[in-house]
């Protein structure tokens, strides 16, 4: 049987590390640009750069998420220590695959969106095809269900944040350390 080494002083892989964080970034500008573009009016050409950036950041998530999952299927997890009980350990773990589900779902979505609206599909430059016919109906449906999404998504990464926090502060465990950039 192989021994984990249980050290509070286990981190994850740093490229696991940096695409964490990385993600965190696009997500929040994801949903800054989408959120922002509403203190313009509709028509302008600042509203429309707003969602452009909110389509191409959303679709470069999708791209990424994929080598994230990359990297951590082929890096190693460092133990929580102390060990958690087993109920929190599959929260975690099924929090986290929603997470994934939804950076991996919503760009989708928003590409789907574009398609049945009969829009072009902008990403840094290139014009990505369209994923179904135009279809209005569609679309509005989609979009619908892709906006009632992302409120979920943001109460799960606050659900997540703040059980890093509690694990962190209350707990005092290394599950936050664990991940942090620049914790030595």
């Amino acid at each position: 049987m192989m021994k984990i080494e249980m050290s509070p002083n286990k981190r994850f892989d740093s490229a696991v590390i940096a695409m964490h964080w990385l993600m965190l970034v696009l997500l929040i500008a994801v949903f800054a640009f989408i959120e922002l573009r509403e203190l313009y009016p509709k028509g302008t050409e600042t509203r429309e750069l707003f969602k452009t950036f909110h389509f191409m950041t959303g679709l470069t998530v999708f791209l990424l998420v994929w080598i994230r999952l990359g990297f951590r299927a082929l890096s190693k997890r460092p133990p929580v220590y102390p060990p958690i009980a087993k109920w929190q350990h599959t929260v975690a773990m099924l929090t986290h695959t929603v997470l994934y589900l939804l950076m991996i779902t919503m760009p989708i979505a928003g590409w789907a969106i574009l398609s049945a609206e009969g829009k072009s599909i902008p990403f840094w430059g290139l014009e990505l095809p369209a994923l179904i016919a135009e279809n209005n109906e569609l679309a509005h449906t989609i979009e619908e269900l892709h906006e009632t999404a992302g409120l979920v998504f943001y109460y799960i990464l606050a659900l997540h944040a703040l059980a890093a926090l509690f694990h962190h502060y209350i707990v005092k465990d290394n599950t936050l350390r664990r991940m942090l950039p620049f914790n030595k």
